[in-house]
This record gives C-alpha cells, sequence and structure tokens, in this order.
C-alpha cells in the first residue's frame, strides 16, 4: 500500500468518515497552526517528538504524514482531528490604498433627470463605486425607462425628501437621514418632492471580474 493511500485509510478510519474528495492540504494547514502560536520547526518537533526534517517536508507537500505521525501532530499540537483538517485560511494582504475627494471636486455627470458626483475616483479596481446625486426629476414621467445595473446598492438621504420607485414594490417616502439598501438590477428611480432639488448618497457594488 502507498503511502498516501495508507494516510487515506488511516483518516478515513480516525474520523469515521469517508475520505474526502479535495486535497487535504494538511502541510499548509501543519504550517499555520505553527505559526499561529509562534513556534519553530524545533518547538514543533520536541512537542510531537517528529523531526525537523520530516516537518519540513509534511509543511512543504514533499511527503503526506503517516497515521503514526498524524497522531503525533495531534497530541503534540494539543488538537483534535477536525482541527487538523480544516482548510487553511485564505491569505489576504492590506494594500494600504485611500482617496479622498474634496467638497465639490468630484467627476461630474449631469443627466436630464440627476447630477452625479462620483467620489474616490482615483482608485482603480473599486469593490465599491460611490457618489453624490442631486435629484432633478420631479415626477416619474420624467424617466424613460427604470434605472437598473447590476449588484446592490446602499443609498441614504442627505438632504430633502425624496420618493423611489421600485419595480416590484409601492413607491417609498425618505426623508433627510433615512437609508434604504437594495438590489439594483431591480429597476429603480428617485424623485424629488420637495421645493428644493434633494441629495442623496450611493455606494454601489461592482460586478465581479468587471
Amino acid at each position: 500500500m502507498s503511502q498516501q493511500t495508507d494516510q487515506q485509510a488511516a483518516l478515513r478510519i480516525a474520523s469515521g468518515r469517508k475520505a474526502f474528495v479535495e486535497p487535504l492540504r494538511l502541510g499548509e494547514r501543519v504550517k499555520e497552526i505553527r505559526l499561529a502560536n509562534q513556534w519553530t520547526l524545533e518547538d514543533v518537533s520536541q512537542r510531537t517528538g517528529l523531526a525537523r526534517s520530516t516537518l519540513s517536508k509534511i509543511e512543504n507537500d514533499q511527503i503526506s504524514p503517516t497515521f503514526s505521525a498524524v497522531q503525533k501532530l495531534i497530541s503534540g499540537l494539543n488538537i483534535d482531528l477536525p482541527q487538523l483538517l480544516s482548510p487553511p485560511k485564505q491569505q489576504t494582504r492590506t494594500m494600504g490604498r485611500r482617496d479622498m475627494t474634496r467638497r465639490g471636486e468630484g467627476q461630474r455627470h449631469p443627466t436630464p433627470t440627476y447630477e452625479h458626483e462620483l467620489l474616490s475616483c482615483e482608485l482603480a479596481q473599486k469593490r465599491m463605486i460611490p457618489f453624490k446625486t442631486i435629484v432633478r426629476a420631479r415626477s416619474f414621467e420624467e424617466f424613460s425607462e427604470w434605472v437598473r445595473h447590476d449588484g446592490e446598492e446602499f443609498l441614504m438621504v442627505l438632504d430633502g425628501d425624496i420618493r423611489l420607485y421600485t419595480e416590484f414594490y409601492e413607491p417609498l417616502a425618505l426623508t433627510q437621514g433615512d437609508s434604504i439598501y437594495f438590489d439594483s438590477d431591480m429597476g429603480h428611480a428617485l424623485v424629488s418632492v420637495g421645493d428644493e432639488d434633494a441629495v442623496v448618497l450611493s455606494v454601489c457594488t461592482r460586478r465581479e471580474g468587471a
């Protein structure tokens, strides 16, 4: 029986379940646990009785641990089998980006019904699109068709009063300080209902891969 087959059979017996179809990535998981505890290879070697060279090869997927080695890891690291078999956490990297927009210095895009001011325009590949909108429209009839776009949208009224028309709901009155979150591929339209144009802040999510 090969070492890989021996490991899979041992893990199946230990867990009382069928062998995993996806790769277990035990090496990554062992290294993750070691680094989380700020242990060196020597520390883990002393705890488990496994040689440093063996541990290094396990972490770098150069060998697959035998059932005996798995038992030593569980005992020495003071964890149970499910913890060892848990997928390694995805590594995330904070890039530390930022983009400030001074008042009135966003990119303006006027339309017959809205006057949009796009914010944070310097950042590429954003996951969200923030913009401020002056709502010029005074009636739903001013829209030739529903406004719709991919993703989701958060909207907050900064000034004035609006009526939010949506494809599947009755019109909704919103006033200063009110907010709403909705699927933006649902048809929608905003109308100012006061004497002054209302101002709203919107944040839209970007389509995956866009």
